[in-house]
């Protein structure tokens, strides 16, 4: 008869012990390195801060799910007169790309970066290498005097992205920006971007045509937004309301537009929503003139979520005007 099993002694059981603990360890180490972690890393989308909504529907159409994006305004908040929230700086302090249009339009995001402290942010200037126009209407014009309109220190204005032509330019810096921050998908950037143009150039040869239909396609302007939308869509911009941005005119100067406006039989007057309509209906009661609210930015008004809805929205807003309206009095 077999005896009992004699027990292991205890070095032979530590070390077995130890080749078991040893053993796990080496497997979850293989587990751990075999676990494609940079593939993951990459992945992960851009952060990116953008200063106004036309800006965002370009970073969204170009970088797709790679990107994630805040936008500083919203709404009818002015780009002129905003002043960025602590949350703004946090946003910005952790971003990536701050994308902006410059040129003189948001003279706030010097201190924005200054305040945010984020040594690897890339500011991208959409704005730059864009031929400005003067913040004045042309000498000669059929025009009120603005003299003293002082609309941005530079004297030039810088709404450019309402000139579809312009556009392109600003498209182009952010796929280059995206590229270089995300290379690994550079070529579905570049594909993003050039689909996008596509659209871009039917829409804007759709709607020049449809103005260019236009017999008169003179205008008053409540703000000096539209020398760049007025310049690519073949209109005249013959007087502005506001002589300085945020201030309300002077009598005189309401009376000289009057005056214009009834002299030279002009029969549209264009307002934004974000402004007050006193004065452009004061107008149009005086002299029998049309009033047709544009938006200079996406997301304003219903209908105009992105900037080729925006576009559309604008010009069919316009052609109404002109459409509905009478001959003004005289």
């Amino acid at each position: 008869m077999l005896g009992s099993p004699v027990p292991l002694c205890r070095p032979l059981r530590a070390f077995l012990r130890f080749v078991r603990h040893l053993f796990t360890i080496l497997v979850l180490a293989f587990a751990v390195l075999s676990t494609p972690a940079p593939l993951a890393q990459a992945s992960d989308p851009i952060s990116v801060v953008v200063t106004i909504p036309v800006l965002r529907d370009w970073v969204e159409r170009i970088g797709g799910p790679h990107v994630r994006i805040a936008t500083l305004i919203k709404g009818l908040e002015s780009e002129h007169s905003y002043s960025p929230r602590p949350s703004d700086v946090m946003a910005v302090r952790k971003a990536k790309l701050l994308v902006e249009v410059g040129v003189g339009l948001e003279i706030w995001v010097s201190g924005l970066v200054r305040s945010a402290n984020n040594p690897s942010l890339l500011l991208v200037t959409t704005g730059k290498g864009i031929p400005l126009l003067p913040d004045r209407p042309r000498e000669g014009a059929a025009s009120t005097e603005i003299s003293g309109h002082d609309h941005h220190d530079s004297g030039s204005n810088p709404h450019v992205w309402l000139d579809p032509d312009n556009a392109v330019t600003m498209i182009r810096h952010i796929t280059d920006a995206l590229s270089q921050t995300d290379p690994s998908h550079a070529a579905e950037f570049r594909r993003n971007q050039a689909v996008y143009l596509q659209e871009l150039d039917r829409t804007r040869s759709e709607l020049l045509d449809q103005l260019r239909k236009l017999p008169d396609r003179r205008l008053i302007v409540h703000h000096p937004a539209w020398p760049y939308f007025a310049k690519r869509f073949d209109l005249e911009i013959v007087g502005e309301i506001q002589t300085q941005p945020g201030s309300e005119p002077s009598a005189r100067h309401i009376q000289s537009l009057v005056a214009l406006i009834r002299t030279h039989h002009i029969r549209v007057i264009v307002s934004e929503p974000q402004l007050n309509q006193k004065l452009p209906a004061l107008l149009a009661r005086e002299t029998g003139a049309r009033v047709a609210i544009l938006t200079p930015l996406p997301g304003a008004l219903p209908g105009t979520d992105s900037y080729l809805d925006m576009l559309r929205y604008n010009v069919l807003q316009l052609l109404r005007a002109f459409d509905q309206s009478v001959r003004p009095a005289r």
